[in-house]
């Protein structure tokens, strides 16, 4: 019995018995929906898939966005085994014996894709084993993880993969997927004549939150409670969905403008209104961590600097959420956003990291200026890093009058703190600043 995995072909009949999400997964790139920055004309996935350059991969993105999906495309259009583990099934025993039948295969021109699913669960020694086979070409490795892989990969395998970081779908992509799956006479639900409204499809997709199988599951049930030849109308949704998303239809527009009513209570300092908006979206099943996402948010965007403290307990309720859950996660939640309403507003630090953005799209070329280069060999130093640098603890006035800035950025300010809470003493700060650069460069041409 071989060893390896096969791709269905796409003219091979589906087999009914497996879940909606699964008969329904693109079999081309042409089906494939979302990531067009990565499968657009000419975008490096494209280019790599359709050069079949041999380099393994590590997709790296939340469930439902297509890891699998994509690297089973990869095995259908370069005419590969596949063979897919799970991290969390498979053993390091039985993936050696797998790469070292797939090294013998490459013997009689057979390439094989190794898919390992959830890859940062292998331990560093088990990824350890992976590396011969990957740096011989014997196996093209394929990694799919949630975690970041900076964190969770070894360096070593890390620097032999391409990384491609996959995101969440729309909205909207999902809708579109739904009625891809209702049209569907071969693989999806066409059989059943089963129509939907759009804000039906609307509120499954909110629920899906970006995850196309999560979107599909919800459809699944959907259909059972329509029945054939049925409906699927916003109250069969809502039933599908276990009542979890009561008043979030997209049609509606209620998931949206709830979560602008609490940010906009927030900013504007009113903590009742911000506690009521809160209840509202955790009553109707929201969930509470995407809250809790945007309660960060509010910290960052409309308090910033003038209280810094508020980052960090919006963090904290973030950590209540995710490791008690509910109840007590809503309470924190309450805690947070009451601190962000009557905390002093700024968005000093948002507004300048803007225009931040603005310039380094303009000046992404600009040269480091020479002083400022770290010179870490002699041929550095000879042609004038470093040279002119002052240390500014060995100064006086423990500011130098140097530019930090590139030539064409000179003399550019972008951070204006404004007069509430922290920030009036950050704004006297910078003032004291000013002024012993001031007599920094006053000492400095006297000297001359």
């Amino acid at each position: 019995m071989s060893l390896f995995g096969k791709i269905p072909a796409a003219d091979e009949a589906v087999d009914r018995t497996r879940p909606l999400a699964d008969r329904m997964r693109p079999r081309t790139l042409g089906e494939f929906m979302g990531q067009e920055h990565l499968l657009g004309e000419s975008k490096p996935l494209r280019l790599q898939i359709e050069r079949d350059d041999p380099g393994s991969i590590i997709f790296w993105g939340p469930p439902g966005v297509g890891k699998t999906t994509l690297a089973r495309i990869i095995a259908r259009v370069t005419k590969s085994e596949f063979i897919q583990y799970s991290a969390v099934l498979a053993g390091i025993k039985e993936i050696k014996q797998v790469m070292a039948d797939a090294e013998k295969a490459r013997t009689y021109g057979t390439h094989t894709i190794l898919f390992i699913d959830e890859i940062h669960r292998f331990n560093k020694a088990q990824q350890d084993a992976f590396l011969p086979y990957v740096e011989s070409g014997a196996i093209r490795l394929i990694g799919a993880t949630t975690e970041n892989p900076s964190f969770e990969i070894i360096g070593a395998l890390l620097s032999r993969c391409r990384v491609y970081v996959l995101y969440p779908l729309s909205e909207e992509q999902i809708v579109a997927l739904l009625h891809r799956a209702l049209e569907d006479r071969e693989r999806g639900l066409g059989e059943k004549n089963i129509t939907a409204e759009d804000s039906a499809l609307a509120k499954i997709a909110a629920y899906a939150s970006g995850d196309a199988r999560s979107g599909y599951n919800a459809l699944d049930v959907a259909t059972q409670i329509a029945g054939d030849g049925g409906v699927i109308t916003d109250a069969v949704a809502q039933d599908a969905l276990q009542k979890r998303i009561l008043l979030y239809d997209k049609s509606g527009e209620e998931h949206y403008n709830l979560i602008s009513a609490l940010h906009k209570s927030v900013r504007n300092s009113d903590p009742d209104a911000a506690l009521y908006w809160l209840g509202r979206m955790l009553h109707a099943g929201e969930d509470p961590l995407y809250i809790a996402r945007r309660v960060v948010r509010m910290a960052v965007e409309d308090i910033g600097l003038a209280d810094p403290n508020a980052m960090a307990l919006t963090i904290a309720a973030r950590d209540v959420v995710d490791f008690l859950g509910q109840p007590e996660g809503d309470l924190a939640l309450a805690e947070a956003v009451v601190y962000l309403s009557i905390a002093p507003k700024s968005n000093a630090l948002y507004t300048a990291y803007g225009a931040v953005g603005r310039d380094v799209e303009t000046t992404a070329a600009e040269p480091v200026p020479l002083h400022i280069r770290n010179a870490v060999t002699k041929l550095m130093k000879q042609v004038g890093y470093g040279e002119g640098y002052q240390y500014a603890h060995n100064l006086a006035e423990k500011v130098a009058d140097m530019d930090c800035l590139p030539d064409k950025l000179r003399g550019r300010r972008y951070y204006h703190p404004t007069q509430e809470g922290v920030e009036k003493r950050i704004a006297e700060r910078l003032a004291e600043i000013k002024k012993r650069r001031s007599r920094a460069k006053k000492q400095d041409s006297e000297e001359q």
